[in-house]
């Protein structure tokens, strides 16, 4: 079972790196680029306000899921990693 969870974790990390890249634009980086635990906004990958709002259009059309309450979203938004958990966690059944 927890095998199977990790297999989903790595496959949501891959499309969401993927994701992140073409629909955020971002030049001169490759989705193997970005670290699972890099820090996505500030000083990290660089993203800004802009960006965390494309990511929500991404996590709904992608993956069905919306965020409401943007302080959860400043936790879910920190990495891949926690981006990838929330959606393993919160995905539709």
């Amino acid at each position: 079972m927890e095998e199977n969870k990790e297999l989903e974790l790595k496959e949501i990390r891959a499309k969401l790196k993927e994701l992140l890249v073409t629909s955020l634009s971002l030049e001169d980086i490759k989705p193997t680029d970005i670290k699972d635990d890099e820090i996505l906004f500030g000083e990290g990958l660089g993203l800004d306000s802009l960006d965390a709002v494309e990511i929500v259009v991404l996590l709904q059309r992608n993956f069905g899921l919306e965020i409401k309450d943007m302080n959860e979203g400043r936790k879910i938004f920190y990495s891949v990693d926690t981006l990838a958990r929330y959606i393993l966690e919160n995905k539709k059944k």
